[in-house]
């Protein structure tokens, strides 16, 4: 069955795409529950971090199904902003989305990956946005993001040309952060996730909000907006519970954690 499962397990929001006999294409059904199932994680205090991931070893998500999706663009019977929510458009999900990627990872896909904070490929996975190549463009938040995260020329080879990359050059790029066997792929991701955890959900949440609202301002303001967002996590619970931890040498156990 296409469908987009969250599961809830220790403390993490797992969101598998699940439609592999397709390639995990999506249809129009599926990016409302991606989208429902980020808004979920945001609003649920039992999850403090989520891990995104396809169904299957072939892919993890190639986009959009074409045979849905495009007739329906096209003859102008859907609206594109339709997708925002499953593309992290104006999100305020400030919780960390760990990607794991496995297989291809395509158009949509792709662009889903890039609304993630930390990603980890597997050593057969590659990337490509093919849009060009049917006439149309990467608008799930590519082309507002793709600059902002990688060099230039990387990011308009890739959007124009199409270009297919692996795993080893996604990293090069500065794409993911990891490249693992694939054996090791959900292993790893679970590793990081069990790590932020650990940590401040007040700062962790203040480190999100400050990176998506203060790389567009300009320096003068956005130092003074990140010295208002810093003195709220400064005098938080959680600051003052890390820095008794740390002064009587035990690990802190952080009232954002206790949801």
């Amino acid at each position: 069955m296409a469908k987009v499962v969250l599961e809830r397990l220790e403390g993490v929001g797992v969101i598998t795409i699940t439609r592999p006999e397709k390639l995990n294409s999506l249809t129009l059904s599926m990016y409302d529950q991606l989208g429902e199932a980020f808004a979920e994680v945001a609003e649920d205090p039992g999850i403090g971090v989520a891990i995104l991931t396809g169904s299957g070893t072939r892919a993890f998500c190639v986009g959009a199904d074409l045979g849905e999706s495009i007739p329906a663009l096209t003859e102008g019977r859907f609206d594109i902003s339709r997708w925002d929510a499953a593309h992290q458009k104006h999100s305020r999900l400030d919780k960390p989305v760990i990607a794991a990627v496995n297989g291809l990872c395509l158009g949509g896909g792709f662009e889903i990956v890039l609304s993630t904070d930390i990603r980890i490929a597997s050593e057969d996975a590659s990337f490509g946005l093919p849009e060009t190549g049917v006439g149309v463009v990467p608008a799930g938040g590519t082309l507002v993001r793709l600059v902002r995260q990688i060099p230039y020329a990387f990011a308009m080879d890739l959007m124009m040309r199409g270009t297919r990359i692996d795993a080893r050059t996604a990293e090069r790029y500065g794409i993911v952060n990891q490249v693992v066997p694939a054996t090791d792929l959900l292993d790893v991701a679970w590793d990081i996730a069990g790590d932020l955890l650990t940590r401040s959900r007040t700062a962790v949440a203040t480190v999100k909000a400050a990176v998506r609202e203060l790389i567009d301002l300009p320096y003068d303001e956005a130092f003074r907006r990140e010295a208002l967002l810093g003195q709220g996590a400064f005098t938080s619970d959680d600051a003052r519970e890390g820095l008794t931890a740390f002064a009587e040498r035990r690990a802190p156990v952080f009232p954002s954690q206790q949801a």
